[in-house]
C-alpha cells in the first residue's frame, strides 16, 4: 500500500514529518534512484528510499507496539519537564526511534501504557470519538453509596460539560476503603480522581488493567514487553461492559453557557442536578424540587451496606 515519503520517513525515524518534508525539497532523497518530489507516494516494501544515499531498510517501517506496567511516580512522556528529575516511560524501554504514548497516567498513577511508532493508531486510540475502552481499579478512603456509583455512571459536570457515561462495579470492601472496577470511553485529565475527592471519597490508588480487552496480565511493574498483531488487535477491541455503557448512555446534556462579560458563578469542577443544570448566571437560584440526594443531606459519609451495582435485566425498561 502506497503512502506519502514523508510519512514514511517518520515512521522510520528520520525526523518529524516535517523535518522530512525539508529533507525532500533539499533533494536529499530519492525514490527508486530519482530525486523525489513532495507529494510522492512510495510502497516501503516495493519502493527503495534512501536518503542522502543510504537505503531505508523496510523493516524500519513496520509499526512497533510495546506494553509497559507503569510504575508510580514516572511521568507518561518522552521527555521530562525542566526541573523535573522523575523518570519517564520512554526510559524504560530501551529501543531507538521515537514512540507515541497510548493512554497517558499521570505520576501518582500506575498501570498498563502502550508506546508505539504508528501515530495513526495512537491516535485513534486516545481520541474519545473512537470511544476505545479502558478499564481501572480504584481504591476510595470510605464506603460510597449506591446512589454516588449511579450519579457517576450517568456522567456528571465536569469543567462546564458532563462526562461521558461509564461502568462501575464494587469488587471487595474493607474498613477503610473500597475497591472499585471503572470501565471509561473517555480520559480527561486526572477524571477519576477529581470527580471521586467532589464526591468525597478520595483515591487512595489507581491502576489502570487495560486497554480495549488487553490486560496487564502477569507483566510485573516496571517491566515491558513487544506486543504481537493478535494482542494489538485485543487492544482495538472494546470492554465487554461497552454494551452496558451503551445501552444506558443518556442524551448528553449542553454545557452551562456563560454570557459574554460574564464570569461563572459556579467553580469549574462542579456536581449539578438537572434543575441546577438548566439555570444560567444571573438568574435567581430557586431551591429545586427534586428531593435531596444523599450528598445534599450530609450523609455521604456514613457507611453504609457493600451494595452491587448489578447489571440490567435481559429486557430493560424503555425510558419514558
Amino acid at each position: 500500500m502506497k503512502e506519502r515519503l514523508q510519512k514514511l520517513m517518520a515512521r522510520a525515524d528520520i525526523g518529524s514529518r516535517r523535518a522530512c518534508e525539508e529533507l525532500i525539497a533539499q533533494r536529499r532523497v530519492t525514490l527508486n534512484g530519482k530525486i523525489a518530489q513532495l507529494g510522492d507516494q512510495a510502497d516501503p516494501f516495493e519502493d527503495e528510499i534512501r536518503v542522502d544515499g543510504q537505503r531505508i531498510r523496510p523493516d524500519d517501517y513496520l509499526p512497533r507496539y510495546y506494553a509497559l506496567n507503569k510504575p508510580k511516580n514516572v511521568l507518561s512522556t518522552n521527555d521530562a519537564p525542566p526541573g523535573d528529575d522523575r523518570p519517564t516511560v520512554r526510559e524504560y524501554i530501551p529501543v531507538h526511534g521515537h514512540l507515541f504514548t497510548i493512554g497517558r497516567l499521570d505520576a501518582d498513577s500506575e498501570g498498563l501504557i502502550v508506546l508505539t511508532n504508528d501515530g495513526e493508531t495512537a491516535n485513534k486510540l486516545a481520541h474519545p470519538r473512537y470511544e476505545h475502552t479502558k478499564t481501572y481499579k480504584v481504591w476510595l478512603y470510605g464506603h460510597p453509596p449506591a446512589e454516588v456509583f449511579e450519579r457517576w455512571m450517568d456522567g456528571v459536570w465536569l469543567d462546564d460539560s458532563r462526562t461521558a457515561p461509564c461502568y462501575i462495579r464494587i469488587m471487595e470492601s474493607t474498613p477503610q476503603q473500597t475497591l472499585i472496577r471503572i470501565v471509561m470511553l473517555e480520559g480527561r485529565k486526572r477524571q477519576i480522581r477529581r470527580i471521586a475527592t467532589t464526591f468525597g471519597y478520595p483515591v487512595a490508588r489507581l491502576v489502570r488493567t487495560h486497554i480495549g480487552q488487553l490486560g496487564l496480565g502477569t507483566l510485573e511493574r516496571g517491566a515491558w514487553v513487544q506486543l504481537t498483531m493478535d494482542e494489538v488487535e485485543l487492544m482495538m477491541r472494546p470492554a465487554e461492559e461497552v454494551r452496558y455503557i451503551r445501552r444506558h448512555r443518556r442524551i448528553p446534556r449542553p454545557p452551562l453557557v456563560i454570557p459574554q462579560g460574564m464570569k461563572p458563578t459556579q467553580p469549574r469542577l462542579r456536581l449539578m442536578n438537572d434543575d441546577q443544570a438548566k439555570q444560567t448566571p444571573g438568574r435567581s437560584h430557586k431551591r429545586p424540587n427534586a428531593r435531596k440526594s444523599a450528598l445534599n443531606r450530609g450523609t455521604a459519609n456514613k457507611p453504609s451496606t457493600n451494595r452491587r451495582i448489578s447489571k440490567p435485566s435481559a429486557k430493560p425498561k424503555r425510558e419514558s
